[in-house]
């Protein structure tokens, strides 16, 4: 979907039509949760601190997000998808992968099939969404994002090693800023000098996801579309209203979050061993630790001394604390799995 929270609004209400908007809080902590197409030709983003984003577009609406109509309209939108298939993998509330090989109306042809969701949800939801079709996720990822807002790119098997070199480094899958800033360094800006190293390179390089690398500059993802998958963690955080250095505050507040991980953790009925800190601080700079027990980690009495401890571990005293999160990973199962199966639906997607 395109600008799916502010989109949303705009729809709702007429009147913001046209004119800048971005879904969130203009406080002194707020953060941009999605921005209107009217603001993002400003430069303004999802994730930028919402001062900034006032910085840059002086005229800029904030309006606050209303997440339970974001999430009825992504069930919506799921009904029509599956009026095609019932393969679906959600991404987000707003972004889902979609095989269609085999689908319900007996269509030919993908990019038919794309039409006709677009075309749908543009008259029944009067929404407008951007499709990418391809013959794996990693091109229809890549070709969903090329043509926005309103798009519809098909990438063909004949054209995709020609599309993929000329492709900018930093719109991989799995290329953020800190990557995309270490393959400059190494001389690697596109897709075509990517291709040029070698799989013992880039795994020397990158570790495991050079691989992933390797293979998509060569257009190579045999990841399937997985209507299913296991939860490997569930976590929450919050960012403070001021930052803090007094342990005292600290911990008042590693309390509330803990509080908020049981109750995530007894909602989804999940089990795990491993108890991760997080801990970002007043110039964004962030930091993990993280310990394993041989117990799982359920029970507020059990979680909160273990943050603590973690919590020792961090210089905060010196450097401020503006958001603090905690999560539990590295679940097993009584059959000696590891992870807990779960339908894949828009219930369980998150954005980012």
């Amino acid at each position: 979907m395109d600008a799916f929270y502010a989109s949303v609004e705009q729809r709702d209400h007429p009147e913001l039509r046209g004119k800048p908007i971005a879904v969130g809080h203009a406080e002194e902590r707020g953060v941009v949760a999605a921005a209107s197409y009217e603001a993002r030709r400003y430069g303004v983003r999802s994730a930028m601190p919402s001062l900034r984003a006032k910085r840059i577009c002086p005229q800029l609406i904030f309006i606050p997000g209303r997440m339970e109509v974001y999430k009825d309209v992504s069930r919506q939108i799921h009904e029509i998808f599956h009026e095609y298939t019932d393969i679906i993998e959600p991404i987000s509330l707003d972004e889902a992968f979609l095989d269609v090989t085999e689908n319900k109306p007996g269509i030919s042809l993908a990019v038919d099939i794309a039409r006709e969701i677009k075309a749908k949800i543009r008259e029944r939801l009067h929404l407008v969404a951007s499709a990418g079709v391809s013959y794996n996720k990693f091109l229809a990822k890549i070709a969903s994002d090329y043509r926005k807002p309103d798009g519809l790119c098909t990438i063909h098997p004949d054209q995709a090693l020609d599309f993929i070199a000329r492709l900018p480094i930093e719109s991989f899958w799995g290329v953020g800023p800190v990557t995309a800033k270490r393959m400059h360094q190494l001389g690697i800006h596109n897709g075509a000098q990517l291709r040029e190293r070698s799989l013992q390179t880039l795994l020397s390089l990158f570790g495991k996801t050079g691989a992933l690398y390797y293979d998509f500059a060569r257009g190579i993802d045999l990841r399937p579309v997985e209507a299913v998958r296991v939860r490997k963690s569930i976590g929450c955080e919050r960012t403070l209203e001021r930052d803090i250095n007094q342990r005292s505050s600290l911990i008042i507040e590693l309390y509330h979050v803990a509080v908020e991980l049981v109750h995530r953790l007894e909602s989804k009925q999940f089990k795990g061993n491993t108890l991760t800190l997080k801990i970002k601080f007043h110039d964004f700079a962030q930091i993990t630790r993280s310990i394993t027990q041989s117990q799982e980690l359920t029970a507020l009495d059990v979680i909160l001394p273990l943050a603590k401890q973690l919590l020792k571990e961090v210089d905060y005293e010196q450097h401020p604390v503006r958001l603090i999160g905690l999560s539990v990973s590295n679940p097993h199962s009584e059959s000696g799995e590891k992870g807990v199966w779960e339908q894949l639906s828009f219930e369980f997607a998150e954005w980012k």
